[in-house]
């Protein structure tokens, strides 16, 4: 729900207050004269007090930025899409074709215009999909660049070298460690992630297969609706797999940050001498 103002400025935008606003000052010019001026002023200030107020005209602008919305993040998701790697642009393509080919079929073997629920959800399926893909792919090209070996083995070094550390060098060291500690349940909360969603995907291509299985073979309209458990089921998936990224996203922007950071031309850092 926008605020009044905001909704004022969407009836002052309106193309039927411009130019009734323009024929206004078009009259005032031609006849040198103000009363089509201020005529024009009263019928503004009345449009703008009266009509972002209704009920009707406040919904209408809600539709329309709700489809503006749906455009933008139409427009931002085939931006993302574009930048998918050759196989990964592909899985994505093949997905669609696939829900456009449902679509088709439905209806020709059907003859009817209208999708049932358990097959029109398959739009937000497939834009879960290329959400997840995007989030899949930076979680493991973040896996690939750390190696879990390495953090283990800086772990065991600053232990041993506890033994001969003095009281202000074991504080250092025992920060080191618990940082180091701190990074290996981050890779595996992260790594966990990973094979959720990596499960997810499968799943979702799985049901559009299942679909398209469906629909092509199927004897009565009413032998659609046995998809319903599954599609809920499916739904349902999804939501936990957002709830589940939702969690570690704070641990990605952490993590790109450092990375951004790290990816910086810096001088190489000294060496410990052992």
């Amino acid at each position: 729900m926008g605020s009044r103002m905001e909704y004022i400025k969407e009836a002052a935008a309106e193309p039927l207050n411009i130019w009734s606003m323009v024929g206004f000052l078009s009259a005032a010019a031609f006849t040198q004269h103000w009363i089509p001026l201020a005529a024009g002023l009263a019928v503004e200030a009345t449009v703008l007090a009266v009509v972002p107020a209704t009920n009707a005209y406040r919904r209408l602008v809600e539709r329309r930025n709700s489809q503006r919305n749906q455009e933008l993040r139409r427009r931002q998701r085939e931006e993302l899409i574009r930048s998918f790697d050759p196989r990964e642009r592909e899985a994505v393509e093949y997905l669609r074709w696939m829900k456009n080919k449902i679509y088709e079929n439905y209806t020709k073997f059907t003859g009817l215009k209208q999708i049932p629920a358990s097959i029109g959800y398959l739009d937000q399926m497939w834009e879960s999909f290329v959400d997840f893909l995007d989030m899949y792919r930076r979680r493991k090209n973040h896996l690939r660049s750390v190696n879990r070996q390495s953090i283990q083995n800086q772990i065991m070094q600053a232990q041993r070298s506890m033994a001969q550390a003095d009281g202000t060098t074991r504080m250092l060291v025992e920060k080191n460690i618990e940082l180091l500690n701190r990074r290996l349940i981050t890779f595996d909360e992260i790594e966990k992630s990973v094979r959720h969603v990596e499960a997810q995907l499968q799943s979702i291509e799985n049901f559009f297969s299942l679909v398209n299985d469906q629909v092509v073979t199927m004897n009565t309209i009413d032998s659609i609706t046995s998809l319903d458990p599954a599609f809920e089921t499916l739904l349902a998936n999804i939501e936990t797999t957002k709830r589940i990224l939702e969690e570690t996203t704070p641990i990605m922007n952490t993590l790109n940050t450092i990375e951004s950071v790290n990816n910086a031309p810096m001088r190489p850092q000294m060496r410990v001498m052992q």
